[in-house]
Order: C-alpha cells, then sequence, then structure tokens
C-alpha cells in the first residue's frame, strides 16, 4: 500500500511510488510515501521507519538509508559511505539485509 502525501500531486503517476507497491517484502507489508523530495517505508503493522530512498537523478537510481535509533535520524548503509542502486536492486536489498528491520 502506497501513501500519495507531502505534496504530492495526486493527479500524477509516479513510477517509484508504484514499484515499491508492488513489491512484496517478506519481512511484512510496507507502507510508502512521498516526502521531502525522497519516499520513506515504513511497516505496515507497526508503523516502524524501515527505509529512506533518496532519488539520484540518474534514471532510476536511489540512495538507500536507514533509521538509526542511536542517531535518531537517517544514516547511510554502506560501509563506506552512500549505497546507491536502481530501484528494484534497492528493494531487494531492503527486504534482504536485517538492519532495515531491527525496529519492526
Amino acid at each position: 500500500m502506497a501513501l500519495h502525501t507531502g505534496g504530492y500531486n495526486r493527479g500524477m503517476t509516479d513510477d517509484i511510488l508504484q514499484r515499491i507497491e508492488r513489491f512484496r517484502f517478506p519481512r511484512g507489508a510496507v507502507v510508502a510515501e512521498r516526502r521531502n523530495r525522497g519516499y520513506t517505508l515504513h511497516h505496515a503493522l507497526s508503523g516502524a521507519p524501515v527505509a529512506r530512498l533518496r532519488p539520484t537523478g540518474r534514471k532510476d537510481s536511489v540512495e538507500v538509508l536507514y533509521w538509526s535509533a542511536w542517531q535518531e535520524r537517517w544514516a547511510v548503509t554502506g560501509p563506506f559511505g552512500r549505497t546507491i542502486l536502481p530501484i528494484d536492486e534497492a528493494l531487494h536489498f531492503i527486504a534482504q539485509e536485517d538492519i532495515f528491520w531491527v525496529l519492526c
């Protein structure tokens, strides 16, 4: 289920939101919303933050962030800096990595 909020024009289609909505996360459904030039994914049942996707402006690539409870902000996922992936790879990455699901 995707929420189309945050100033998003509901009359327009959003390919990234549609792709998030179609993806089936094995650890539970997520709710996605467009917010502040990116997409925030929350666990549908608990409401816990799962991931943040920021489009890079290059095709369908996004920067993948996780919610750091320690820092109380979105943080990079890569050991050496930013993780940038095409949207479909980013969704598979989020589905497989435990760091995104700690708070769920």
